[in-house]
C-alpha cells in the first residue's frame, strides 16, 4: 500500500499522477516489495521542526525517512517530504517540479532498498539510481 497525505501543503494532480504505480514498479526491479510506504508533504518549518524535535538535526532538509521494519524484501516507511525545499532545489539543480518532487520520492525508497549517500563514490551511486528510477516513469 502507498498513502500519500498532505500535512500543510499541496501539490499539483498531474505531478502525482501514476506514482504509486511507478514506485511499486521500480521496487520490483530491485527484486524488492512494496509493503506499506507513507508520504507525507509538508511546508520547510513543519520537516525544520521534526528534523530538530526527532532527529535533533537543526538544519533544513528535502526528506525524512522512518522505516517501519526491517524486512529487506518488503519495504515499508514513513517519507515526509518538504514541497519548499523541492521548489528549492529544482530551481538550484535546473529541474522541473516534478523531476525534483520524483526524484526525492524515489530517494527515500532507494535508503530503504540499502542504497546510502555519506560519501562521494555512494552519492554518485545514489543519483545514478535516482536517474534511472526516473526513467521508469510513466511520461
Amino acid at each position: 500500500m502507498i498513502k500519500i497525505d498532505f500535512i500543510d501543503t499541496d501539490i499539483l494532480t498531474e505531478e502525482m499522477f501514476g506514482v504509486k504505480e511507478w514506485i511499486r514498479d521500480f521496487v520490483k526491479s530491485y527484486g524488492k516489495e512494496v509493503g506499506e510506504l507513507y508520504y507525507s508533504f509538508c511546508s520547510d518549518e513543519y520537516l525544520y521542526k521534526m528534523n530538530v524535535e526527532l532527529l535533533g538535526h537543526d538544519f533544513y532538509t528535502d526528506i525524512i525517512t522512518f522505516p517501519l521494519n526491517e524486512c529487506e524484501t518488503i519495504l515499508s516507511a514513513e517519507f515526509h517530504i518538504s514541497i519548499d525545499r523541492i521548489k528549492e532545489n529544482a530551481v538550484t539543480f535546473n529541474r522541473s517540479f516534478r523531476d525534483e518532487l520524483h526524484r526525492v520520492m524515489a530517494h527515500g525508497v532507494l535508503h530503504l532498498i540499502g542504497f546510502d549517500d555519506l560519501c562521494e563514490d555512494d552519492e554518485k551511486q545514489m543519483r545514478e539510481e535516482e536517474e534511472k528510477c526516473l526513467m521508469m516513469r510513466v511520461k
